[in-house]
């Protein structure tokens, strides 16, 4: 057997952070010429407002409208001012392309770090150790003085090499492996539970560097899938490291979210059956399955988030954002979001036909709306055919293949609950 293979890498930072969002804008022409606008002011860390300087919003927050505009402080005496909040026509909103990409979309990330995630760990601090032994990437990560170990499965396809690297999948929880390495596509996962227990136990290599911290287990488990990322490119030649897709289903699917939604480098995220917290809606929670609420759901696993968004419980219409604005601060990077329609834990219905139409007026004001795709499917909860529904978008985004499949058809859930979003009539366009 040969003798593994050690290397060291210090991480440099890829988070989408309030400096760095601007790095994947799309090139464009008149941008040196364009007058910037300024972008709106963003509250320092605990300092956002709370639920009751927020206006209660029935129907899904604006994307396209800066949180500084949203606070009940710029009411002004106005008997309208929610009802202009969600109908498109609050104040100072973002106009091009250009705007979104320096100040909205990084504005979106903080701001999901602070009513949700909680705050995600400075990464230039950190040093990835990784050693290959067959099919088995072990990982180290140090930080402050502290390590955190945790191990990760490679399954290469046929054919893999230095010289021809594969796409990969990074998963937790398992998926349907065959179908993607027949396709050519490399497999890879690691046992969430050595990253961060899924509990209130605070335990694995993440809580091993970062104890103490207000962090959820949903954005500790994204920072497994980017150490997995850093070990998998010092120590795997065969992936392809531009062309990564990650994915997990149910609360794993949550986690995969956060993942794709807070590292540049992620090209393809793949939830599935992710419900509230996820891809599923805070508000109009009960359209399919039991009723899945801000409220049962911190019940339940207080830990997959942070202790902010527990002070939203019975106000969570009060939130300025619901799931479709996190699938949108994904653009222009691809987003496939799988659901059954038997399924009966997750509110399928609600992701289908509200957040994706919803996130995807986003992607087409970006350019980018043949990069985001809906699954809706017969079966049910974590039902592994969702991976071989989402097949032919993953190797349309990871291998360029044609893409035959109608990603837009509700099946049978029909058509997209414009009521949901009143703010689409008023969708900016771009001169």
């Amino acid at each position: 057997m040969a003798p593994p293979t050690i290397v060291t890498v210090a991480f440099t930072g890829l988070l989408l952070s309030l400096t760095s969002a601007a790095a994947i804008i799309p090139s464009q022409d008149n941008l040196e010429s364009r007058q910037e606008a300024a972008c709106a002011p963003v509250p320092s860390p605990s300092k956002y407002p709370t639920w009751s300087q927020l206006p209660l919003q029935t129907t899904i927050p604006d994307p396209f409208l800066p949180l500084a505009y949203t606070t009940t402080d710029n009411a002004g005496g106005s008997a309208t001012f929610a009802q202009d909040v969600m109908t498109g026509k609050g104040k100072n909103r973002i106009q091009t392309p250009e705007e979104w990409y320096r100040c909205r979309q990084p504005e979106i990330i903080q701001m999901l770090q602070e009513y949700q995630y909680g705050y995600y760990p400075d990464h230039s601090q950190e040093t990835v150790k990784a050693t290959r032994s067959g099919n088995t990437v072990n990982i180290e990560v140090t930080a402050g003085g502290k390590t955190g170990r945790f191990s990760a499965t490679l399954s290469l396809p046929s054919g893999a090499s230095a010289s021809k690297p594969a796409p990969v999948v990074i998963n937790i929880g398992g998926m349907s492996n065959q179908p993607y390495l027949q396709a050519g596509i490399a497999i890879v996962g690691f046992d969430y539970t050595r990253v961060a227990s899924d509990s209130n136990a605070k335990t694995g290599a993440f809580w091993d560097i970062y104890s103490g911290r207000d962090i959820g287990s949903l954005a500790a488990w994204a920072w497994g899938f980017h150490r997995t990322l850093d070990a998998l490119n010092a120590t795997v030649p065969e992936i392809d490291s531009n062309r990564v897709g990650v994915t997990g289903c149910s609360r794993l699917g949550k986690g995969a979210l956060a993942a794709g939604l807070l590292d540049k480098r992620i090209t393809l995220t793949m939830p599935m059956s992710a419900g509230v917290q996820g891809t599923g809606p805070y508000r109009y929670h009960g359209l399919s399955g039991q009723d899945e609420t801000l409220e049962n759901s911190k019940q339940g696993a207080p830990w997959w988030s942070d202790n902010t968004l527990g002070t939203f419980v019975n106000h969570a219409e009060n939130l300025p954002y619901d799931a479709h604005t996190i699938a949108a601060a994904i653009a222009p990077r691809a987003l496939v979001i799988d659901q059954g329609t038997g399924d009966q834990f997750t509110n399928s219905k609600g992701t289908a036909v509200i957040v994706y139409p919803a996130a995807k007026l986003v992607y087409d004001f970006l350019g980018a709306g043949d990069k985001i795709a809906m699954s809706v499917r017969s079966g049910g909860h974590c039902d592994m055919s969702g991976f071989n529904s989402i097949l032919p978008f993953v190797t349309h985004i990871l291998q360029n293949t044609t893409l035959t499949k109608d990603y837009n058809d509700l099946g049978s859930y029909g058509s997209p609950m414009t009521t949901a979003y009143p703010w689409a009539t008023a969708v900016p366009k771009p001169a």
